[in-house]
């Protein structure tokens, strides 16, 4: 039987402890909805630039490619455990750059999935490109997927429109990368905004929805999940990560953080 590593009292933000591709076959259970951010196997000893300093591109070995099967591979095996626990109207969301995107893609089409949607995250704030031999990578892409090419899936179209100033929401999303504030208990090197997530968590399920996030470092899409009413289950492999995601989800625990956040993030109820 699993034992959580972190549960709540609201019962509402889970953590599991361990390889996702070994946990997940010993969930018995539906998700509305999956956020993935796996390893996007970009960590080859480059630099980059973050406030203002020449900072490694090395995540962890987590990170590091294996070969173009081994990294295929991967990939099929945790997107085939991720479509057994998905509902049969739920929608997978999945990040990465270049470097694992093809592949994720590639996978996605062989276990039968129908992909809906390839939303191209814009940063407003990206490091600038050191070499000057290259354009900027100030993109990161975010394939929307769900279960089957004939089953059906939820889309908050309206809520999308009412976001997007009462016309349609396109695919090309310009949002700035992580805050300050959301760094208040540690930094995932890989961390996701709460703007870009929230607007993931309201596109494609409904309050009381439970979300997983297989790959979930410092929770950020439990955080979301949480603001927005939603439920959530997370599951890491790396310990120092799962206590930043406890101490984000007890900060979150106040009446007053709770409600800042929400005023940070403009959210409302749907």
């Amino acid at each position: 039987m699993l034992q959580p590593y972190y549960k709540s009292n609201e019962r509402d933000f889970t953590l599991l402890f361990g390889d996702c591709v070994e946990l997940m076959p010993e969930i018995d259970f539906k998700f509305d909805m999956i956020f993935a951010d796996p390893p996007y196997f970009l960590s080859n000893d480059g630099i980059s630039v973050q406030s203002g300093k020449l900072v490694s591109v090395n995540k962890g070995e987590w990170d590091r490619s294996n070969g173009f099967e081994a990294d295929n591979e991967f990939n099929y095996k945790w997107l085939k455990a991720c479509r057994e626990l998905l509902a049969d109207n739920g929608t997978i969301w999945i990040s990465g750059t270049f470097h694992n995107i093809f592949s994720v893609a590639q996978m996605l089409t062989e276990l039968n999935y129908k992909i809906l949607n390839t939303v191209t995250w814009a940063k407003t704030n990206p490091p600038p490109n050191l070499s000057c031999r290259y354009f900027t990578h100030s993109a990161e892409f975010i394939l929307w997927a769900r279960k089957s090419q004939d089953s059906k899936h939820l889309f908050n179209y309206e809520v999308m429109k009412q976001l997007n100033g009462g016309t349609q929401m396109r695919d090309v999303w310009s949002l700035p990368a992580i805050a300050a504030w959301e760094k208040s208990c540690g930094k995932h090197p890989a961390q996701k905004p709460l703007a870009l997530l929230s607007r993931i968590i309201l596109a494609s399920t409904n309050r009381h929805s439970w979300v997983l996030d297989p790959f979930c470092g410092s929770s950020t899409t439990g955080i979301a999940a949480n603001l927005l009413g939603r439920r959530f289950l997370g599951i890491d492999s790396e310990e120092e990560y799962l206590r930043m995601s406890v101490c984000r989800s007890e900060e979150l625990r106040t009446p007053e953080n709770f409600e800042l956040y929400r005023k940070k993030l403009n959210i409302v109820n749907y």
